[in-house]
């Protein structure tokens, strides 16, 4: 049977390797997972695929190593529980990622990346664009992340009953990493909507394939993007979200914030039968959402001190004491595992990483990206590390080179040594520690 892996794409699927075997993302709700839909995944996990489950950088979920007669049941399995993976790759509006620092603003962008995701997911106005367009909702300016999207909304403030936020766009990573530009300031959340929809237009009317919106900024200028995006805003009707209720999936306040417990795991590689154990442990506290967060681990937020003392043992119970150290971050694309885009085995390199560093890792960000993609955002971390190239040896093995990035301020990180070797890198960065 011939497999037509670019339709696959709208799907959510992309081919990993010549066996055909294919990597299925599954979208969430500003990274948030309820109990119940947890353990849906770990049980199809465990059934279908390679067994484990890759947290992502922008809150979403994978399954790797499925089979394409497999992907009917999983995406049964999954829409049982309100979960699908329509436009997780390919030219669509992407998962929309929310800020995980769980800052002052969370209780707003939580539904309102909730929001976007269902309005802009399987609607056909918004496919078959040049390339992927994401957008991101963060609580504040914390991590930066609003620098690397299509599309982003920063909260600012609450004044006069509207929540209003700065709209940044045209960022991108990749081999021509962009900042985001500011377009405009505090932005009432009821004209967000229709600034999207403007802005994804333009995008899609003026840009060929497969180039993504900071294309247009770069050769065109900001003037005319903004004219372009003004252009369209007046030609198109006003569409504003509408809700009867507070639609949050987690109520939170600045307590429970400081509840919060954050479950690490190493490389984003999460093992079925943990997933599944987690959900049980959370349920038994009365705990119903599980949050991914951008750094690729799992967040917990109980409401009160009560919860928390039981989810504590209730994790206990199921041995979650001995996961890695959560002040460390170490965000890990799939790399040559599971992806044909992955120049280096990523997870190889950050277990070398955390062999060779140990306790100095503590407090300290790394990111590692098996090819130029830069799906684990190094650029956005302290210490970035890209596998750039293949190299051909002499004896005809192929080996990685990386180059190295640094980020000192509130830009992007810039590369500060390329093309280097394994022992070449790990000199480098014995110097930086």
């Amino acid at each position: 049977m011939t497999i037509d892996y670019k339709m696959l794409r709208i799907e959510g699927i992309y081919n990993q390797n010549a066996e055909g075997d294919l990597m299925m993302r599954v979208k969430l709700s500003s990274g948030l997972l309820s109990v119940a839909q947890a353990t849906v995944l770990a049980k199809l996990a465990r059934q279908y695929g390679s067994g484990t489950l890759h947290l992502t950088t922008r809150g979403s979920i994978e399954f790797h190593d499925l089979r394409l007669e497999e992907i009917p049941i999983v995406q049964r399995g999954m829409t049982a529980v309100g979960l699908f993976s329509r436009g997780a790759c390919g030219g669509a509006v992407r998962g929309i990622s929310c800020s995980t620092g769980f800052g002052k603003g969370f209780a707003h962008t939580q539904q309102l990346a909730r929001r976007l995701l269902l309005y802009f997911s399987g609607n056909p106005h918004f496919e078959g664009l040049p390339k992927k367009f994401k957008i991101a909702v963060e609580a504040g300016y914390a991590g930066s992340r609003h620098l690397i999207q299509d599309l982003a909304f920063v909260y600012v403030a609450q004044q006069g009953g509207q929540v209003l936020y700065d709209v940044w766009t045209a960022g991108g990573l990749g081999r021509a990493p962009q900042a985001a530009v500011l377009y405009r300031q505090r932005v009432p959340e009821s004209d967000l909507l229709q600034l999207a929809e403007a802005i994804i237009r333009v995008y899609a009317a003026n840009v060929k394939p497969p180039r993504r919106l900071k294309t247009l900024v770069g050769e065109r200028g900001e003037a005319e993007f903004r004219q372009l995006v003004d252009a369209e805003l007046e030609r198109s009707p006003a569409v504003h979200f509408s809700d009867a209720y507070d639609k949050a999936l987690i109520p939170l306040s600045g307590e429970a914030v400081s509840l919060k417990l954050t479950l690490p795991v190493f490389a984003g590689e999460l093992p079925a039968e943990r997933l599944a154990a987690l959900a049980a442990a959370a349920d038994s506290a009365g705990v119903s959402y599980l949050q991914v967060t951008a750094d690729q681990d799992l967040a917990l937020l109980p409401v009160d001190q009560s919860q928390r003392q039981k989810l504590l043992e209730a994790l206990q119970q199921v041995d979650f004491a001995d996961l890695d150290d959560p002040l460390a971050v170490l965000r890990v694309c799939p790399g040559n595992h599971e992806c044909s885009m992955g120049l280096t085995a990523t997870r190889d390199l950050a277990t070398l990483l955390r062999d060779r560093f140990g306790d100095e890792l503590g407090g300290r960000e790394l990111a590692i990206s098996g090819c130029p993609n830069s799906c684990a955002q190094p650029q956005l971390a302290e210490l970035g590390i890209i596998a750039s190239k293949s190299v051909k040896e002499e004896g005809g093995e192929r080996t990685p080179r990386y180059d190295l990035y640094h980020r000192r301020g509130e830009g992007l990180g810039e590369r500060i040594a390329e093309r280097l070797t394994e022992a070449e890198l790990f000199a480098a960065l014995d110097a930086e520690f």
